[in-house]
């Protein structure tokens, strides 16, 4: 099926590419898109009916670990190397009046 790429398709498409075509960059855009949509039509006569879909080429694996808590509250151990501790926590100097 050939594909027909009229003008106001092309100055539509310049609008919201941001792009001030001339008239011949306008012809070339229009041929480069008639092939482009001519080979998405000649992949649309392949036959996908025993394909899988897919949404990635790669297999996508959850990369995130479980959260466990490995080490616990290790609290009086942290606060050993505090200068100064208040109520369990570090005390540090204000630094917001």
């Amino acid at each position: 099926m050939a594909n027909i790429i009229s003008d106001e398709t092309i100055e539509y498409v310049g609008i919201l590419a941001k792009l001030e075509l001339s008239e011949e960059e306008k012809e070339t855009a229009k041929r480069d898109m008639g092939r482009m949509l001519d080979y998405i039509d000649q992949l649309n006569e392949l036959d996908t009916s025993g394909i899988e879909p897919m949404s990635h080429v790669f297999p996508v694996n959850n990369v995130f670990r479980e959260d466990v808590v490995t080490q616990g509250d290790d609290r009086e151990n942290m606060l050993r190397n505090a200068p100064e501790q208040k109520d369990g926590a570090f005390k540090v100097p204000k630094t917001v009046e």
